[in-house]
C-alpha cells in the first residue's frame, strides 16, 4: 500500500486506537479481573497494564479499600419490647481472593444484610431489654463470628461488627426516663440524709467538746478560786487568826464583794433570798400579805373618793336651793 493511498491515513488512526485500547491503569486499591473471549484471564493490581485489543475485555474492577454497611433491624426483646438497631458491618475484599468475591457473590451487601437479619433476631429476642443494652457487644461479637464462616468462603473478610444505635420503642423511652429520675431522685435523697446525718453529727460532736471545754473552764476557775482561798487563809494564819475565823471572814469578804457587784448593775432583776429552811415559805407569806395590803388600800382610796364627790355634789345641791329661795 503506498503512503499516498487514501486509505493509509485511517490505518494509522486505527493502529493508534488499537493502542490506546491496549493500555488501561489501575487505581491503587483496586483490583481488575480480565477476560479474554468471555472467559477469566487475569487479575491485574494497581499499576500501569496491557491488553490485547478486542481480544481481552476489562470484565469489572473490585475495591480492596475497607467498606462499611449499615443495616437497620427492628426486633423484638424477651420482655416484649419492640427496638430497633443500628449494625455496623466494616468489611473489604481479600486481596488473594479477588476471584472469589467477583465471580461467586453478586450483590455482598444483600448478603451481609440478610446474615445480620438472622443473626439479630435469633439473639436478641433471648434477652431482656436491659441485657440487650449491657451485652450489645456480645451480640456484635456473635454477628461478627457468624459472618466471617460465611463471607470468608465469597473472598470477604469481617473486619469489624458494631451496634451503634438501639431504640426502643416510643412508651418504652419515656417510661425508661422516668424510673432513671426516680433513681436520680432517690439517689439525691440518700445523698442529702448523709449529709444531714453528718453535719448532725459534726454538731454534737462540736457542743460535747464545747461542753468539755467549758468544764474544764470552770474546772480550772474553781481549782483557782480554791487556791486563792487556801494562800487567804494562810496569810490570814500567820497575823494570827485561825483557819476557822479565816474561813468565815473570807467568806462575809465574798457576800459583801457579791452583794457589791450585784449593786454596780443597774438592770439586774436578781432576788436575794436569806439563807433558812423557811426562807422561801416566809418570803411567799410576806408577798402575799404585801398584795393583800395594796388591795386594802386600794379599796380605801377608791372608797374616800367616791365619798369626795358625793359630798361635792350635795354641796352643790343646797347651793342651788338657798339661792332660789332668796329670788
Amino acid at each position: 500500500m503506498s503512503v499516498f493511498s487514501p486509505l493509509f491515513p485511517l490505518l494509522i488512526l486505527f493502529l493508534v486506537i488499537l493502542l490506546f485500547s491496549a493500555v488501561f491503569t489501575v487505581k491503587q486499591q483496586t483490583a481488575v479481573i480480565v477476560e479474554r473471549f468471555g472467559k477469566y484471564n487475569s487479575i491485574r493490581q494497581s499499576g500501569l497494564h496491557f491488553k490485547i485489543p478486542i481480544i481481552d475485555r476489562l470484565a469489572g474492577k473490585i475495591n480492596l479499600r475497607i467498606q462499611q454497611l449499615d443495616v437497620i433491624i427492628e426486633t423484638k426483646t424477651k420482655d416484649n419490647v419492640f427496638v430497633k438497631m443500628k449494625v455496623s458491618v466494616q468489611f473489604k475484599v481479600i486481596q488473594d481472593k479477588v476471584y472469589e468475591a467477583f465471580y461467586k457473590l453478586e450483590f455482598p451487601h444483600d448478603q451481609i444484610t440478610s446474615y445480620v437479619f438472622d443473626v439479630v433476631r435469633a439473639e436478641v429476642p433471648k434477652l431482656i431489654l436491659d441485657d440487650v443494652f449491657e451485652r450489645k457487644d456480645d451480640i456484635a461479637i456473635a454477628v461478627k463470628r457468624e459472618l466471617n464462616e460465611a463471607m470468608t468462603t465469597y473472598g470477604y473478610d469481617i473486619i469489624n461488627t458494631l451496634i451503634t444505635d438501639i431504640d426502643p420503642d416510643i412508651q418504652v423511652k419515656n417510661a425508661m426516663n422516668r424510673i432513671n429520675a426516680a433513681d436520680r431522685e432517690k439517689t439525691a435523697a440518700e445523698y442529702e440524709a448523709e449529709a444531714g446525718r453528718i453535719r448532725i453529727v459534726a454538731k454534737a460532736k462540736a457542743e460535747a467538746e464545747s461542753k468539755r471545754l467549758q468544764g474544764q473552764g470552770i474546772a480550772d476557775q474553781r481549782r483557782e478560786i480554791a487556791r486563792g482561798l487556801v494562800e487567804s487563809v494562810d496569810i490570814l494564819n500567820k497575823v494570827g487568826i485561825n483557819s476557822q475565823e479565816a474561813s468565815a471572814l473570807i467568806v462575809v469578804t465574798q457576800h459583801y464583794d457579791t452583794l457589791q457587784a450585784i449593786g454596780a448593775d443597774t438592770n439586774s432583776n436578781l432576788i436575794l433570798l436569806p439563807n433558812s429552811p423557811h426562807a422561801g415559805a416566809e418570803m411567799l407569806n410576806n408577798m402575799v400579805a404585801s398584795f393583800t395590803a395594796s388591795n386594802v388600800v386600794g379599796e380605801s382610796l377608791k372608797s374616800a373618793n367616791s365619798t369626795k364627790r358625793l359630798t361635792k355634789r350635795s354641796s352643790k345641791d343646797e347651793f342651788g336651793k338657798q339661792t332660789d329661795g332668796e329670788i
